[in-house]
């Protein structure tokens, strides 16, 4: 394995694991302008909760890594006019394929988050 693909392996699930425990995704707090009541943990507890229910790797992670798979390997094939890299560059692509989707369903999840909040009557802003 040559070293930009080894880098890369390394670092993308590194990138995945921190942003799981950051706030993103399910455990986005939202902010609020004005004040907030008593039950505002419980609300967004119960909001993160509902977010969570949409995962960060579904169904949809496994394709968007297949697509990546094959769109680098066919892309080196052509550009290179050989099968020396395919099986590297299929690895990357599935990687990168693999983290798009998992980015964009965290990002799916913070908006199942505000807006959770703004129908229990919060004045999400951020």
């Amino acid at each position: 394995m040559t070293m930009p693909y080894r880098k890369f392996s390394l670092i993308l699930p590194a990138c995945l694991a921190i942003a799981a425990c950051t706030n993103v995704g399910a455990n986005y707090v939202p902010i609020i302008d004005g004040p907030v009541g008593p039950n505002y943990q419980s609300d967004l507890a119960n909001c993160q909760a509902l977010a969570r229910t949409q995962g960060t790797v579904d169904g949809r992670t496994a394709g968007a890594a297949a697509v990546g798979a094959a769109g680098a390997a066919a892309t080196t094939a052509i550009i290179q006019d050989s099968s020396d890299n395919l099986g590297r560059a299929a690895a990357a692509g599935a990687l990168v394929g693999a983290g798009a989707s998992a980015i964009n369903n965290t990002q799916n999840q913070e908006v199942i988050v505000r807006n959770c909040m703004r129908g229990r009557g919060y004045n999400v802003v951020g």
